[in-house]
């Protein structure tokens, strides 16, 4: 039986309404480009800013952290700001933070009220049920997420991942995994459409790398609610720059839905 999924309304963006979004990395290394980038962005005019905070260099200072978070709230305006810092298993920078301190500065991020979304990895299990709790708390949605750069899983994993993170209560499942061939392209399609008729929540899935295009186009046609595009400078392999994605979306979803 199909379930009627649940559309997370982030400020004014619907998430998981049938109209895919578009979320723009920033990827700076210091306050100035962090800066520059999310003004450069919020003139595209993506649907989500993501600040990748693992690009920071000086991630290991809670306060700066916190003060380029108040920076990017007034830059981006209305944008939803989605913060991030994501691990080096899962494709992220190296950082000089123990997990602990990663969740503290977590929590403390939601504590501004500053980013409208979080992301969390599903790999640290331990930690998901302290940071739902804090998100809830400060009104932050959380995506819990699962990464893969090395290979596909298969199916049946990749719905178990997703039927885990509404387990654990995330508002957003989010999949990435990097193909070998096209087939592999295909499982993370069939993932996505057959986790979405047993779930509520938004999906956000795609495959990684120059096989994996068209889910970034056409994600939304099987289930996948969000696509990422790069700026400036992309956070994964395989991200298209925000300007063609936002030409390209309406022409194929046109032609898709037989609008012509």
């Amino acid at each position: 039986m199909k379930i009627s999924p649940t559309v997370v309304t982030v400020r004014k963006v619907e998430i998981g309404g049938g109209q895919p979004c578009i979320c723009a990395p920033v990827v700076g290394k210091d306050a100035d480009e962090i800066r520059n980038q999310t003004s450069e962005l919020c003139r595209k005019k993506p649907d989500l800013i993501e600040w990748r905070a693992d690009f920071f260099q000086e991630i290991g200072d809670p306060e700066k952290v916190l003060d380029v978070v108040h920076q990017m709230r007034g830059i981006v305006g209305e944008i939803p700001l989605l913060f991030t810092i994501r691990s080096e298993k899962e494709g992220g920078q190296p950082i000089p933070l123990t997990d602990g301190d990663k969740i503290r500065l977590m929590k403390r991020v939601c504590q501004t009220r500053q980013v409208d979304l979080i992301d969390h990895e599903l790999r640290d299990e331990r930690n998901i049920p302290v940071i739902r709790n804090v998100s809830k708390a400060y009104g932050v949605r959380l995506i819990l997420s699962f990464h893969d750069f090395d290979q596909t899983p298969a199916k049946e994993v990749l719905v178990d991942k997703i039927f885990k993170a509404v387990e654990f209560g995330a508002d957003i499942a989010k999949v990435a995994v990097m193909p070998a061939t096209f087939k592999d392209v295909i499982v993370l399609m069939e993932a996505t459409e057959e986790a979405r008729h047993h779930v509520r929540i938004p999906l956000i899935t795609m495959s990684m790398g120059g096989l994996g295009t068209i889910t970034r186009l056409a994600g939304w046609a099987y289930g996948s609610a969000v696509t990422f595009a790069s700026g400036s400078r992309s956070s994964a392999p395989g991200q298209m720059p925000v300007e063609e994605v936002q030409n390209l979306l309406p022409v194929i979803q046109k032609y898709t839905r037989g609008e012509d």
